[in-house]
């Protein structure tokens, strides 16, 4: 049954995907395939990189409303790209590469999501409200720091950060596709090596430790995947709060399994279906009257407060 679901989703997204490369085509198709097929691409590796971190951090968390975004790690990756333009300025910023830039921000993501995220998911876990209390407060604190930061910056300047501040699916940085692209492959090959022990790990921490996994080790190893993964999609679109809880909240009812085989390829399925879908009925159909992420948002937000909801209600 899950096969064949999966398969209903993969034809799904292959029509979405032509719908976006042949609707509302005119002109030359030597420049509309390359133009949108750069864009698709972007949005596939996008999708397949929000999904893919969500399920890790909620397999991590043994908890299925928590996603990276809520916890703060969009809002780390700002703060690294404030700090970056309050030092450098906006020329000096501009002018590094872009491939060294997003290097630099996945190495301290990384560093700052172990030395954070790492403690508290050891001292808070099992405790619900206590960790997205504490998610929610890291969130506050780097928005803060990056807002401090963001006054004492030149007005000029300040363009720099308010572009990398919302996601833009109609404009993707380009120029990181074949590194973000490649990251992603390499990252979603360790991840599917590693899906017999999630299903393990996703059973939580006493279970894991008595069927002899390392818990911290794999812990460690997660949030590394989780930090280089939300590096790629934010460093290409922007960031997205609440897509990862959709699509995955989406997967699990679509191709309801609590193997790591199944759920995984579903939440990116879904993930490419809906930004691909979403972004050619935006972009054909409204004229780009209202961004994605909007959208992407509201439902979002809705659907993590009906969660939430339900689940104080338990």
């Amino acid at each position: 049954m899950a096969a064949k679901r999966l398969i209903l989703l993969a034809a799904l997204l292959g029509l979405c995907c032509l719908g976006y490369m042949t609707l509302g085509a005119r002109g030359s198709w030597s420049f509309i395939l390359p133009f949108r097929g750069t864009k698709l691409a972007a949005l596939l590796i996008v999708g397949a990189a929000i999904s893919t971190a969500t399920v890790l951090f909620q397999t991590l968390t043994t908890n299925r409303i928590l996603t990276p975004s809520i916890m703060g790690f969009d809002a780390l990756y700002m703060l690294i790209l404030v700090v970056a333009v309050f030092f450098l300025g906006g020329q000096g910023y501009i002018q590094l590469p872009a491939e060294l830039v997003f290097l630099v921000n996945v190495i301290a993501m990384t560093g700052a999501a172990l030395l954070l995220f790492g403690t508290l998911l050891g001292s808070a876990q099992g405790d619900l409200m206590r960790m997205i209390l504490t998610g929610i407060i890291f969130g506050t604190l780097f928005r803060s720091l990056s807002s401090f930061l963001t006054r004492m910056i030149d007005p000029n300047e300040f363009t720099f950060i308010q572009v990398g501040s919302f996601a833009q699916f109609n404009r993707v940085n380009t120029d990181l596709l074949t590194i973000g692209g490649g990251l992603l492959l390499l990252t979603l090959g360790l991840v599917w090596r590693m899906r017999a022990r999630l299903d393990v790990i996703a059973l939580g921490r006493d279970a894991a430790v008595g069927l002899g996994v390392d818990h911290r080790v794999e812990q460690i190893k997660i949030l590394i995947l989780i930090s280089v993964l939300i590096s790629v999609s934010t460093a290409l679109v922007g960031p997205v709060a609440f897509l990862g809880l959709l699509v995955v909240s989406l997967a699990h009812l679509i191709t309801p399994s609590a193997r790591h085989a199944v759920i995984l390829p579903s939440a990116a399925l879904i993930a490419a279906i809906t930004l691909i879908g979403g972004q050619a009925v935006l972009e054909r159909v409204f004229k780009l009257t209202t961004p994605l992420s909007a959208v992407i948002d509201l439902f979002g937000g809705a659907l993590f407060l009906f969660l939430l909801l339900r689940g104080t209600r338990k």
